[in-house]
């Protein structure tokens, strides 16, 4: 008989107790949408992949199977929901142990199998499969699973946010070659970053998905999602559920594809508490990990959120991990302050995506607000907002301004900017490049000699600023205008062979 251990960051000792939780419990607050849920495994081509425990040489295309809760209107007449069963059956699917009799999920997999565990697995979700779509369209929100987990490890988060008004999609955290991760951390992470892309491309062929792409991520799933945000402009925003990215930074610098610098969406962090004395000493792990976050002091282009709950550890930010992972007496809190601060989880995750994808400012009072001004019981979470640095500001972000207001009134858009951004500064050779290009375009000459004309009130000695002037002019029919400013240019620099030879003619 197998038994597989989910690896997560923190590691737990054989001083275990079995967890009393339930669903109705936890009593999610549910929308006003019904959730419809698909499943089905997809393949990408242009990756190769082996089935571990077929034992074969054989490759085949890369799996993805694909998991989609999407909001539903239709009546569920003569329907029954997802059971927690039905789910682990998924998990069956994407360990590949398709065959694996129901009866020995538990014995086989993650969790004890215990009376409680048994109740759980005929608990009814909220979740039907092949519901009708609901009309319209929702933002979608892409799901990474933890280190190796399922695709379904947080589908009570994912119901919930799907009847709030969003498309959820999510696949299995997997290794490159096969099922298993492996030694190489930073593979694998670029592989679910990978996976997390073929996602984004796969959930666009259906109509009910949105343009609007925000990114979640549980554990390892935390890292990966900082690559896709750092290279796809459609992602809007980032959820981090004590994503890795917090403890491993070092790894996401392994990455070529890293850069703090990009992260300029919001990003919201919810943490483990802090780990106790003893189980650092007994685990051996570094206090560090208390304190340090390296990436949120890194980020300067965005607002992020950093949230601490003070009754959760690690695996009590899926769902799975709730209702079935056995507790840790050395730090784990009762199942229902557990319960309660998962739920808690739930509510930050859909207010701050009502905020980020909908723009609901009401949510993002609600997320900036202190938390027990939200209703949450006194020390049960902290928050930490920190503010985007002021941005310095460039000569493309002046130019794509002064291209909306159609290069006009550029010398107080130019004085307008200094008073915000005091070391803003204009290159000559930026303007002079910038002018000729849009004077040589017919439709845009004008506007080519108004970028001219603050390129000589800026620059009053450049001789070449005044020669393109003059070139601008004449290739406008303006004669007069482009003697009197290549006669400036020649004022300015004497040795201007240009000017002389242009003056020579129009004064023929």
């Amino acid at each position: 008989m197998r038994l597989t251990f989910f690896k997560v960051l923190i590691f737990f000792s054989v001083n275990l107790i079995a967890a009393q939780t339930s669903l109705e419990e936890i009593d999610l607050e549910n929308g006003r949408y019904k959730v419809g849920f698909l499943h089905y495994t997809a393949n990408d081509s242009t990756r190769t992949y082996s089935r571990i425990f077929d034992y074969t040489n054989k490759k085949v295309p890369r799996p993805i199977p694909v998991s989609i809760w999407y909001p539903s209107k239709q009546k569920m007449v003569n329907r029954e929901p997802l059971t927690v069963l039905d789910y682990l059956e998924i998990l069956k699917e994407e360990e590949e142990w398709e065959h694996l009799p129901n009866e020995q999920i538990l014995n086989w997999f993650y969790y004890a199998n215990t009376p409680a565990n048994q109740k759980h697995l005929l608990e009814t979700t909220t979740a039907y499969v092949g519901a009708g779509f609901a009309k319209g369209k929702f933002p979608v929100i892409i799901y990474a699973p933890s280190f190796q987990a399922s695709s379904i490890e947080n589908f009570a988060l994912c119901e919930y946010l799907t009847s709030h008004g969003f498309v959820v999609v999510s696949s299995p955290s997997r290794g490159t070659e096969t099922r298993w991760f492996s030694n190489n951390n930073a593979k694998e992470m670029e592989t679910q970053a990978r996976d997390v892309e073929y996602l984004m491309t796969e959930i666009g062929k259906y109509p009910i998905a949105g343009d609007d792409i925000a990114i979640m991520g549980f554990s390892f799933g935390g890292l990966s999602n900082i690559l896709v945000q750092n290279r796809n402009d459609k992602v809007k925003a980032v959820v981090s559920l004590d994503g890795t990215e917090r403890y491993q930074y070092g790894l996401l610098t392994q990455s070529p594809f890293f850069d703090a610098f990009k992260m300029d969406v919001p990003y919201i962090n919810m943490a483990q508490k802090d780990i106790p004395e003893i189980v650092l000493k007994e685990d051996n792990i570094d206090a560090v990990l208390n304190t340090e976050f390296k990436l949120y002091d890194s980020i300067t282009k965005s607002k992020v959120y950093r949230l601490k709950f003070h009754n959760l550890t690690h695996s009590h930010f899926s769902t799975l991990g709730v209702l079935f992972a056995e507790r840790d007496k050395r730090q784990d809190k009762s199942d229902p302050e557990i319960m309660e601060s998962y739920k808690w989880v739930a509510r930050y995750s859909l207010q701050f995506l009502e905020a980020t994808l909908k723009g609901d400012t009401n949510a993002l009072k609600y997320i900036e607000n202190d938390p027990q001004d939200n209703g949450a019981a006194d020390s049960l979470i902290t928050l930490q907002i920190k503010q985007p640095e002021k941005e310095e500001y460039t000569f493309p972000d002046f130019n794509e301004l002064a291209s909306k207001e159609n290069y006009k009134n550029l010398v107080q858009l130019h004085d307008s900017i200094l008073k915000n951004y005091p070391k803003f500064k204009i290159s000559e050779g930026h303007l002079n490049t910038l002018g000729l290009q849009l004077v040589f375009n017919p439709k845009t000459s004008d506007q080519g000699i108004q970028v001219f004309l603050l390129g000589t009130k800026l620059f009053p000695n450049s001789a070449n600023l005044y020669d393109s002037l003059a070139e601008g002019y004449l290739f406008m029919g303006n004669d007069e205008k482009a003697i009197e400013s290549f006669e400036r240019s020649l004022e300015l620099n004497p040795q201007n062979q240009n000017a002389i030879s242009r003056l020579e003619q129009l004064k023929k």
